[in-house]
């Protein structure tokens, strides 16, 4: 299984993958050479192959660092002391929403996203790191206010899958940061009444 969250990245390869991250942005993966990624990173081509194979090796690290970055902050927003419908959001937007931003805002975003394909195993493990924190905060919220979840027929698996699931497809459907958190807070609002005791 790979491990998403509490990644150890040392300094030099945090420096590489931040700085191969500007580049793909600025370029493309396609267009983007590991030379281009070595003087980036200010190092030797060399030096940067001791770090990685190849730029596919890069993106993929990429990745796992930001899925890593994402679960700490949806985490922590999750453990907040604001309401469920506030910790929630917040959780969204930084884990997934802000996440994203920087590559929808890039001409060659449109590039590097269709390229997940090659992360489905780190994107896989992600959502299901993301689903646990979401069901730990629907189990919690529950238990604070003394809802039976399982009287009104639902589950704490089936509100956090719902709610994954309603994001997936929000997603496909929604590019508009701001409209994308419109449609979150409406999912959120309604796993939220089903949280209150009837």
């Amino acid at each position: 299984m790979i491990e998403i969250e509490n990644i150890a990245t040392n300094p030099k390869r945090a420096r590489i993958l931040d700085s191969a991250m500007k580049v793909f942005l600025a370029y493309g993966f396609a267009r983007t050479t590991m030379d281009d990624i070595a003087r980036a990173a200010d190092m030797s081509r060399p030096a940067l192959y001791l770090q990685f194979k190849n730029k596919t090796d890069i993106y993929r690290a990429i990745a796992l660092m930001l899925l890593s970055r994402s679960l700490e902050q949806a985490k922590t927003a999750l453990a907040g002391e604001e309401p469920f419908a506030e910790r929630t959001m917040r959780a969204i937007d930084e884990a997934l929403i802000s996440m994203t931003r920087a590559v929808n805002a890039s001409p060659h975003g449109a590039e590097l996203l269709d390229m997940k394909s090659s992360l489905a195993d780190l994107i896989g493990c992600w959502r299901g790191r993301f689903a646990e924190h979401i069901a730990a905060a629907i189990r919690s919220e529950a238990e604070r206010n003394g809802v039976d979840l399982t009287a009104k027929g639902l589950s704490v698996k089936l509100l956090a899958d719902m709610l994954l699931d309603g994001l997936d497809g929000m997603k496909m459907r929604i590019s508009d940061p701001d409209e994308q958190r419109q449609a979150a807070a409406a999912l959120i609002k309604v796993i939220d009444l089903a949280l209150q005791k009837s």
